[in-house]
């Protein structure tokens, strides 16, 4: 993890791994519910960026939209190059499954197996053999400084250990981009630290990450910030100003 991206040649940038042009969510009710009123923005590759807003900000719907869990009424999103759009049911799952890391505030860890197999059932889609899937799991353990704790069962880890556990899972497999949702809420003000510090380490390695938070003091520890409220960019630090 001491490794860093290289920086890009003069005027040239990282390539776009996500993006928003206009998009707009709407629920139906009556009137509808806009929660998301034409968005537009891009994260580059080997970014770290918070979202954060308060509760009923939007920042939910961005993060399913963003993790195409959810297709948005209108606009386009692009992810690792892939229109959602036109994609399918079956081929948005693949896209997934290749490109999206997911991460947690509840950890969703499966109590009575181990930390190994917890993080090996997050490649269990793509067709591996478990022995290759648990060498994955071994080396995405030792990414995250749990490998003292490979063979220890889920529900007897710590709270910071447990969502380690749920970073190790979403980095296997060298998805395209991580998506963070509230990944300290459940911890401790010391463990909450170290998370957010394993981040930047992993960030720092390569890896492009978005923590969604309602916290403004976490958004305020990355490189950039982009706050929403009432469905709307408020403030992207990134942008000119």
């Amino acid at each position: 993890m001491t490794t860093t991206l290289d920086e890009p040649p003069l005027g040239r940038t990282n390539p776009t791994v996500l993006s928003f042009t206009n998009v707009v969510k709407e629920y139906p009710s009556t009137p509808p519910v806009r929660a998301l009123d034409d968005v537009s923005f891009a994260i580059a590759q080997g970014e770290l960026l918070a979202i954060v807003g308060p509760s009923g900000s939007g920042k939910s719907t961005l993060l399913h939209v963003m993790g195409t869990l959810d297709r948005p009424t209108s606009g386009d999103v692009m992810v690792a190059g892939h229109q959602v759009s036109k994609l399918n049911d079956a081929e948005l799952s693949g896209l997934r499954a290749r490109h999206i890391g997911f991460v947690f505030q509840q950890f969703h860890l499966l109590n009575g197996f181990t930390s190994l197999d917890n993080v090996a059932d997050g490649a269990l889609y793509g067709g591996a053999k478990l022995s290759d899937r648990r060498e994955l799991a071994r080396e995405a353990l030792h990414k995250v400084g749990l490998s003292h704790r490979v063979d220890h069962e889920a529900n007897k880890l710590s709270g910071g250990e447990r969502q380690r556990v749920a970073i190790a899972r979403a980095i296997l497999g060298d998805p395209s981009i991580i998506l963070a949702d509230e990944p300290t809420g459940n911890l401790d003000s010391r463990s909450s630290d170290a998370i957010v510090e394993l981040i930047q380490e992993l960030n720092g390695a390569g890896v492009t990450l978005v923590v969604i938070t309602h916290n403004p003091e976490i958004a305020e520890m990355f490189p950039r910030s982009v706050s929403i409220r009432d469905g709307q960019i408020e403030h992207d630090t990134r942008a000119p100003q």
